[in-house]
């Protein structure tokens, strides 16, 4: 719709201003929500009056599509009307004598089961604060975030790197992750492994906020304080379950010098080629992130030499029910010495031939000197 404006003249003695045309939107001030249940009301109505005057041409599964779409797009309270038509609308079409009870008693139950399902996922999308599959789509973008995050940026010639992470169970969140940041200079590669409290998705919605906090962490505080930041923002955050483990390792590219420090987690691994085997670095370890405040975490410093390797995992790689975990140690390192004798992947050989299978989440990550 257009409105002509008239604009008085702004100096005296010019001709009149020129006319504006202003546009507004016929739309604007409606209530999306409302007209969208004014239209799942309407099509009710329409199926109700369907199945009563032409049984044979329109069907009251008609009703089922109508509910799923109002539990998708609906909040609880406009559902609940959309549920209330629905329902009045069946027990309408059910009362009809030529009808038999047996299909009668079918239909109306099913239209229940439906009904309840909808308002539980209009329920769990009122909590997120999202409509229809914007909250899929959110969550979906979080977790490539986290992916995108955890990849290990291109390193220079005489260095490679392979990280994976297998959730419990399949699920697409897991509670393990890593972070990693490689120095402007590209001479220094910072990483960490951790592992939030829980499992599979219980423990992704914590992995999505912590996994950027440590991604903002990583590069910009020194390395040695980088676990004691950690620490203190986990602390901040107050959660019943909100501790985590995690292994912090840096690497001068250019020396091949490196340092450990460990939070409560599972020994990184170091592959000595001269040797052909693994040695767990075991000293230094450090409390949980998120228990005690103020804490220090100890480094442990080596150096790698051309050959090398280290590795850093998460404890569903070496953990299992009714097993002793150094035999999990000791397993996991032989597939590791296998792996690279073979010139494979050493971070995804060991998590797929993990002990615990996928009962639990599996992370790893693996550094070597070429």
């Amino acid at each position: 719709m257009a409105i002509d404006t008239d604009r008085p003249d702004a100096i005296v003695g010019q001709g009149p201003a020129p006319r504006r045309r202003v546009f507004t939107n016929r739309f604007a001030g409606v209530d999306v929500e409302r007209a969208i249940t004014a239209g799942l009301l309407l099509a009710v109505a329409l199926v109700a009056i369907g199945v009563t005057s032409s049984r044979e041409l329109v069907p009251i599964s008609l009703l089922f599509p109508i509910i799923v779409v109002a539990g998708i797009v609906l909040r609880p309270p406009q559902l609940a009307v959309v549920c209330g038509a629905v329902g009045v609308a069946a027990l309408y079409w059910a009362v009809d004598p030529k009808l038999a009870p047996e299909r009668a008693l079918g239909v109306v139950l099913s239209l229940l089961a439906v009904m309840a399902l909808s308002v539980v996922v209009a329920r769990s999308r009122a909590l997120v604060g999202t409509r229809g599959l914007s909250g899929d789509r959110m969550f979906a973008e979080l977790r490539d975030r986290i992916a995108q995050v955890g990849k290990v940026p291109e390193l220079p010639e005489g260095w490679s790197a392979t990280s994976c992470i297998l959730s419990a169970h399949g699920d697409l969140f897991s509670g393990d992750f890593v972070v990693a940041h490689l120095s402007p200079s590209g001479t220094v590669l910072e990483l960490a492994l951790v592992d939030v409290s829980g499992k599979g998705s219980g423990a992704g919605t914590r992995s999505l906020l912590l996994s950027g906090a440590l991604g903002g962490l990583l590069g910009a505080v020194p390395c040695d304080e980088f676990l004691r930041a950690a620490n203190a923002y986990l602390v901040r955050q107050g959660w019943d379950e909100g501790f985590a483990t995690a292994v912090h390792l840096d690497i001068d590219l250019t020396t091949g010098k490196y340092s450990v420090a460990n939070a409560g987690h599972p020994s990184p691994a170091v592959f000595t080629s001269g040797r052909g085997r693994w040695t767990v670095l075991d000293a230094g370890r450090g409390p949980l992130l998120g228990v005690v405040p103020d804490v220090d975490f100890p480094r442990q410093y080596g150096s790698l030499a051309p050959g090398d390797a280290l590795l850093i995992y998460s404890d569903g790689v070496i953990e299992a029910r009714d097993r002793d975990l150094t035999d999990g140690i000791d397993r996991m390192l032989g597939i590791a010495a296998l792996s690279v004798l073979r010139e494979g992947d050493v971070a995804r050989d060991v998590c797929e031939s993990a002990r615990s299978g996928e009962d639990d989440d599996r992370a790893a990550l693996a550094v070597r000197r070429l």
